[in-house]
């Protein structure tokens, strides 16, 4: 059956990879599952029948057959379990990269979206500037153990694994606040996730569709 992934018709980044199609995106391409997107404008993302797809009028959706998904973690999961390379078959090392799966989106992403939402909605607020190096810390504060457990391994624990694309995914929202650069290590190990044939693929699709259009 057809796989069918819904994205921004225009990225608000401008396709730097950082919308969370990508994620998805670098799955599917890990797995070797080929895959059609639907482009979705702000507008439509609000409309019913997207709302039918994803109720909190967000994307990426995945569709195929009779299964649609939402939540990147949830989509990301299902490609990994149906696919070889992106969960291991041992059992407890298995469980183990499910669970830097959870800790990349509940413990990892949560203050570095803060630092998006204190700089780009709140930054015209008289106590913005007071606040900023409140968020930056408890980026750090999250950094710091991150980078310690993973040392100087090349993944987070043995070879790469869905956690490992999750949790690369996220630390991409780093790099334009230079806090990345505090932790070589980490650096380094977004670094080796984007060299990635697969994640090269998948972020060379999603810069295509916002691309300027040739005058």
């Amino acid at each position: 059956m057809t796989i069918t992934i819904t994205a921004f018709e225009r990225s608000p980044d401008g396709g730097k990879g950082l919308a969370r199609d990508t994620r998805v995106r670098w799955a599917l391409e890990e797995a070797g599952q080929p895959y059609e997107v639907r482009l979705v404008s702000f507008a439509g993302m609000k409309a019913p029948a997207h709302l039918a797809l994803h109720p909190f009028g967000q994307i990426p959706t995945y569709e195929e057959g009779d299964l649609t998904l939402f939540e990147t973690g949830a989509i990301v999961f299902h490609i990994a379990e149906r696919s070889t390379g992106l969960l291991p078959e041992e059992t407890n090392a298995r469980a183990r990269a499910i669970m830097w799966m959870f800790a990349a989106v509940n413990t990892i992403e949560p203050p570095i979206l803060d630092l998006q939402t204190a700089r780009f909605a709140e930054g015209d607020k008289p106590w913005s500037e007071e606040r900023l190096p409140l968020v930056m810390d408890r980026i750090r504060a999250r950094l710091e153990p991150l980078a310690t457990r993973l040392g100087d391994a090349d993944w987070l624990d043995g070879a790469f694994s869905a956690g490992d694309l999750m949790m690369v995914s996220v630390l991409l929202r780093l790099r334009m606040s230079g806090i990345l650069d505090e932790y070589p290590n980490l650096a380094a190990y977004v670094a080796r996730g984007e060299a990635r044939p697969a994640y090269g693929r998948a972020f060379a699709a999603q810069l295509a569709i916002n691309a300027p259009t040739p005058a």
